[in-house]
């Protein structure tokens, strides 16, 4: 039987391939390319496409495909196959360095914000060497990044790549200020948590709001929910843990690092996390895992959601983002050491992120913000929308120390003491960590914990790499020209602690008196929605700031904006419209046979014996009666809504209709819907209930 270790990555063009299939003057140029930047001429792309043919080939490929992230928020490819005819009427299999470095796909239905008109459909894909070639259902997929014939982005990988040559940049002016003239470049790393549910496949193809809009948009509470904390680490169900030791199996083989499985604290609710790695490179893998948990799950008859909120009134899904900065030479910025406060060099690093985070909450929150996040933010486990750091008891105290110029003691190591002989003691952290914080520190990285689990997390670290790289270029100029570097460094750290402090929060993220806290008395901003949220990225500092480390232009950002609003007005229309055919198709019809069945049973049993009450069935009946009134009321209120939401024709006035106007009709229609289903006979309701889709799993 083969081990992990025999077949994780043989679905990858990675180096090890690379290694063996390329002659030694080939690779080392190719390397160049990938850790150097340096540009690739025309033979080596002809002899890396000969050998990813071959190797590709060798592994049952049929086809080859430019496989890129435009602004849908899903993955896209259009497969060519290797074949060429040959003269004497056969097919050989050819793979050119043309094909490739450049595609060209029709760009034309792919969202532009309009960046191009309708009939403008040349678009290019351009091969990222930097991210490996990998095998997905015999198809070659060569990642690449997406733009219009005018050269402008209209993916997600682009200005990702942008933002990290931009900190990379402002990094390596830091370092050498310290004089390090080692270091070639410095990258940032992230890993991203993925939580996801687990459901019943035959029970999801029940529901058409699942089907429409990846979330119940109906749904009563069952009895029981999370509320005994039964589920969070507990043991994995065998049907479970035979999905996830495929999901694996199909992970590794695209040499993605999954190193973490575990039940989350909703019933039905669960997580994968890899091992942390390049930004660019984890934002392509947790593309691919989304892709392949969802695969994967249909071939064991269920379905994975990946909605952030597919159930009201238990935990949502969120993809805690752990980021960092390392250099090539395999040191974390982030790491405080024995003695932080005397690690000039980190406490620098640290309080830029401190005045990125401070300066940028706006542009941060807004990487986040969708229809689907908008329900988690602040419910049940997830952070709040208002952006805040936790740091920790330790660094805490050193910053204070140095904000007043006073001695710092070291928190001293002590020795947890378990009061259980057999059980190993282990030095105990001086600082605990706060799940509640949206951006805390984690020992040597922060974990970004906003980020929805259907989001890609391209656009959460575009922002933070864009953000840090502007502290840095802030401290870089400020310093590069000094006479006492020493003094001007402690006295530029002592001013972000001070005029940035406020960012700063170690309590309770979840305590309403925080965000009184933040709001009246800190200035932090509370963005709660994606139509409040998604304005600040046209602010003329954020324009500014993207814009001078061209990660984007005026154009592109104006687009980003129009194409994210549209987005959230569509999803939520989508599941309006939903809501609207549910009820009239399928709640309604089911509350009126039930109705009748009840009547029926009256009559019947007063036409038995004619001095019977029959008081039960007659409270049901008026009940149900009154009910299905007020749905057919909020049904129509619904309805009415949506026709004046058609009649907006600018997107910011759209979106605060859909805020303001259509999801509270959206909350009156499911508050009478769910009460409904309380009194309504099983047998009779149209569609599973929240407690067969949460536990019937096993």
């Amino acid at each position: 039987m083969n081990t992990v270790s025999d077949y994780f990555g043989t679905l990858v063009f990675d180096d090890r391939v690379m290694k063996a299939t390329l002659s030694a003057d080939i690779y080392e140029s190719l390397k160049k390319t990938i850790d150097e930047g340096a540009r690739l001429n025309n033979d080596v792309a002809n002899a890396v496409a000969a050998a990813m043919k071959d190797w590709a080939v060798a592994h049952g490929a049929t086809h080859f495909t430019h496989w890129f992230q435009p602004l849908t928020g899903i993955t896209a490819e259009k497969h060519d196959s290797f074949i060429s005819p040959a003269p004497d009427g056969r097919v050989i299999m050819e793979f050119s360095g043309k094909e490739l470095i450049k595609g060209e796909p029709d760009a034309s239905s792919f969202p532009s914000g309009g960046l191009r008109a309708t009939f403008e459909a040349r678009g290019y894909t351009a091969w990222d060497p930097t991210s490996y070639a990998f095998i997905k259902d015999k198809t070659l997929c060569i990642p690449t990044a997406f733009c219009s014939y005018g050269g402008e982005a209209l993916d997600k990988k682009t200005p990702l790549l942008r933002s990290m040559e931009a900190l990379n940049k402002q990094a390596l002016r830091i370092l050498r200020l310290f004089g390090n003239t080692e270091v070639k470049c410095v990258r940032t790393s992230v890993g991203p948590e993925q939580e996801y549910f687990l459901i019943d496949k035959e029970m999801y193809e029940k529901r058409k709001d699942l089907i429409f809009t990846g979330r119940t948009l109906f749904g009563a509470k069952p009895p029981k929910g999370q509320e005994m904390d039964d589920h969070y680490f507990g043991v994995i169900k065998p049907r479970v843990a035979a999905y996830m030791a495929d999901l694996n199996e199909e992970l590794w083989k695209l040499g993605i690092l999954a190193k973490t499985e575990h039940n989350e604290v909703a019933p039905a609710q669960h997580e994968l996390a890899p091992i942390y790695t390049t930004t660019n490179i984890a934002t392509d893998h947790n593309q691919l895992t989304m892709e392949i948990m969802q695969k994967v799950a249909s071939r064991h008859g269920l379905v994975c959601l990946l909605h952030e909120k597919p159930f009201a009134g238990v935990n949502g899904s969120g993809k805690h983002n752990n980021w960092s900065m390392a250099t090539n030479t395999g040191v974390n910025l982030l790491t405080p050491g024995e003695t932080p406060y005397e690690n000039a060099q980190f406490l620098l690093f640290l309080c830029a992120v401190i005045k990125a985070v401070d300066d940028y909450q706006d542009l941060l929150r807004l990487s986040v913000a969708t229809a689907g996040n908008d329900h988690r933010l602040g419910a049940n486990e997830a952070p709040p929308a208002v952006v805040s750091m936790f740091l920790g008891d330790e660094l805490t105290a050193v910053l204070e120390a140095i904000e007043n110029d006073t001695p710092y003691s070291a928190a001293e190591k002590t020795v947890m003491k378990l009061g259980v002989h057999v059980l190993p003691r282990f030095t105990r952290d001086t600082t605990d960590r706060n799940r509640t914080s949206p951006f805390a520190f984690t020992g040597n990285k922060f974990e970004f914990r906003m980020l929805g689990s259907s989001n890609s997390i391209a656009c959460a670290n575009i922002m933070l790499n864009a953000a840090v790289a502007e502290s840095l270029k802030v401290y870089a100029d400020r310093l590069e020209n000094v006479e006492n570097f020493e003094a001007a460094l402690h006295d530029m750290i002592q001013k972000t602690i001070k005029d940035h402090k406020r960012i700063i929060f170690n309590g309770n993220g979840y305590d309403d008196a925080w965000i009184k806290e933040a709001t009246e008395k800190r200035g932090l901003l509370n963005l709660r929605t994606t139509p409040d949220a998604l304005p600040a990225i046209l602010e003329k500092k954020n324009v500014e700031m993207l814009t001078s480390h061209k990660i984007f232009s005026p154009a592109e950002i104006q687009s980003r904006y129009e194409i994210t609003l549209e987005n959230y007005c569509k999803t939520v229309n989508i599941e309006a419209l939903t809501m609207v055919d549910m009820a009239k198709k399928e709640i309604l019809p089911a509350i009126e046979a039930y109705s009748k069945e009840l009547a029926d049973t009256l009559a019947a049993k007063t036409a038995a014996v004619a001095e019977l009450s029959g008081k039960y069935e007659k409270n049901a009946i008026t009940k149900l009666s009154a009910l299905v009134d007020e749905i057919d009321a909020a049904t129509c209120a619904l309805e009415a809504s949506l026709i004046k939401y058609q009649t907006c024709t600018d997107i910011t006035e759209a979106s605060c209709m859909i805020r303001d106007v259509i999801l509270q009709k959206m909350a009156e229609l499911r508050i009478v819907c769910d009460e409904a289903e309380t009194l309504t006979a099983e047998k009779y309701w149209p569609f599973p209930t929240y407690e067969k889709l949460l536990f019937s799993v096993k």
